[in-house]
Parts: C-alpha cells; structure tokens; sequence
C-alpha cells in the first residue's frame, strides 16, 4: 500500500468553511469507494493550500478511471468551493500496511476483516490478501462500496465491545458468530451481491469463541447446513472450518486454538 500527499490549491477568494467542507466530503467518497483506508484524515492550511496524507490500496488507486458517480461529483464540489483539483504525489510505500492481491478474480474470496485491519474486508481466497473494493467490476451498492465499508467498521465496533468484555458483550458475540443473528444476515447478503458482480463464490467470516471443549469444539458441525465442515490444515493458520455449500469459514474457539 502507498502513502500519497494530497494538495488543494485556491484559485480564487473563498470561505474556509466551505473549503473545509469540500475536502471533507471529497475524503469521505473516496474512502467509500475503497481508494483510500482509515478513518481520519488531518489537513493542514499553508496560506492558499491546504494539504493531506493519505493511505491508499495500490499507487494508482486515486486514478480517475476507479472513481465512483459519488467521487466524481465531489470533485465538482471542490471546483464550486474555489479549488483546484488535487496535485497527488506519491510519498512511498507503506511499511505497515498489508500488500494487495495480484489477483482480483481469484478462484474464490472471503469477506474477512479483524479489529486491527483498515485494509478491504474482500480477501483472496488464495492468499488471504486483500482486493481493493473499487476493483469490482461494478459498484456493490448505491453507486460505490459504502456498504462493504460500513460493514467492516461495524464487525470491528462489535469485536472492540466483546474483546473489552463491555456490558453488552454477549450480544456483541451473537451479532459476530451466529447465524441467526441480524449482522450474520447483513454480511451473507453483501456477500451474496458481491459474488454476484464478481462472479466468484464469496464465503463468509463467522467468528468463533468460547466453547466448552477442545474435542467439542474440534466436532461441532457447520451452524448453518450442520454438515461436516472441518479441514484436514488450517488455511491461513486462521481457519479451521470450511462449508462450501453455505460459503463458510470460521476459527477452532480462540480459547483453545494454539
């Protein structure tokens, strides 16, 4: 992944508040559609140029041809507010961010995020490396990838509550790792509009802790069909689990994998 600086110029008198709200917005559709990660994006004023680094999947990932009807029209919104479209320059790779998929049709992929990723949640399937989310053949919903995003900042809002062991952690553990849950029922659907685009099966992360047993835990069947669902070797060292009829994958309980 590539670090990039973002620089917008005034090319005539206009109010900051709006200049703010221009780059905001501009920021805000870009992380939407995929092309760039994280959540907060400081920008500093230097007289007439305001400025901006960013994390983005690929280098090119900020090229026209990836922007969604959303980004586009937020770049109008930067010209209405009296700037220049924005000088992109490449600062260098980053050296803790995870590397990108070379394949962006693999033979199948996984919707798999952790509480530490900013990375896209759509995985390769092959190498477990992330597939930036505007490289769908179209967008996944509304126009761009809101909802692959959103999605993935809400598995991570459940994972902090269970982790930190908050009031409403047992909920928060239903929401992750049942398939009867409202969350379960939100991420198969992405799932099932994002194989759709892509044409490629798309399985789903099904989080697992807790268990009585290592023996009951090494036997349970899949949630969802009840079938036998164990693999012979952990894929990734992460799951133990694989149900190609539901499109499942999960982890042996974290309390007793080792």
């Amino acid at each position: 992944m590539y670090i990039k600086e973002l620089s917008f110029e005034c090319y005539q008198d206009t109010q900051y508040a709006a200049v703010e709200r221009a780059i905001n917005n501009y920021l805000d559709m870009l992380r939407y559609n995929g092309q760039i990660l994280g959540r907060e994006f400081p920008v500093a004023m230097q007289g007439a140029i305001f400025t901006t680094r960013l994390v983005c999947p690929e280098e090119h990932s900020l090229h026209a041809r990836f922007n969604s009807p959303q980004v586009t029209h937020a770049l109008q919104g930067l010209t209405n507010a009296g700037l220049l479209a924005p000088k992109v320059k490449t600062i260098a790779e980053d050296l803790n961010s995870q590397q990108c998929a070379t394949n962006f049709t693999p033979s199948w992929q996984i919707l798999y995020t952790t509480f530490l990723d900013t990375c896209s949640p759509l995985r390769c399937g092959e190498t477990l490396a992330p597939i930036p989310l505007y490289r769908t053949p179209e967008e996944i919903s509304n126009g761009d990838r809101k909802s692959a995003i959103k999605w993935q900042e809400e598995w991570v809002n459940l994972d902090e509550l269970q982790m930190n062991g908050s009031a409403v952690s047992s909920a928060a553990l239903k929401e992750l790792g049942e398939v009867d849950s409202k969350f379960f029922y939100r991420g198969t659907n992405l799932c099932k509009r994002i194989q759709y685009i892509t044409k490629v099966p798309t399985y789903y992360y099904l989080y697992r802790v807790a268990g009585k047993s290592l023996q009951e835990e090494q036997n349970r069947p899949c949630p969802s069909c009840g079938g036998e669902w164990k693999l012979s070797e952990p894929l990734f060292d992460i799951f133990d689990f694989k149900c190609d009829q539901c499109q499942l994958v999960s982890n042996l309980s974290w309390d007793f994998k080792k």
